[in-house]
């Protein structure tokens, strides 16, 4: 059974792509490119539940706030 996740990509001061998986403690990669990350996180993502054993909670994306404090 396929399942969604929402990625968060941002980009570093040193020019590599960053994506993490809010819904998935811990799952979080890198690459310098955004077709290497995308493969990237989809091995993360596999590997993410493999060890949490599908335990994770399904979050509904609501959108991405910028804040300045």
């Amino acid at each position: 059974m396929a399942r969604q996740f929402d990625v968060v990509v941002e980009k570093d001061p040193d020019g590599f792509f960053v994506a993490s998986v809010p819904a998935l403690a811990g799952c979080h990669t890198q690459a310098r490119s955004l077709d290497q990350l995308m493969e990237r996180i989809k091995e993360a993502i596999e590997l993410c539940l493999e060890v949490q054993e599908g335990d994770f909670e399904q979050l509904d994306f609501v959108g991405i706030q910028r804040v300045t404090v």
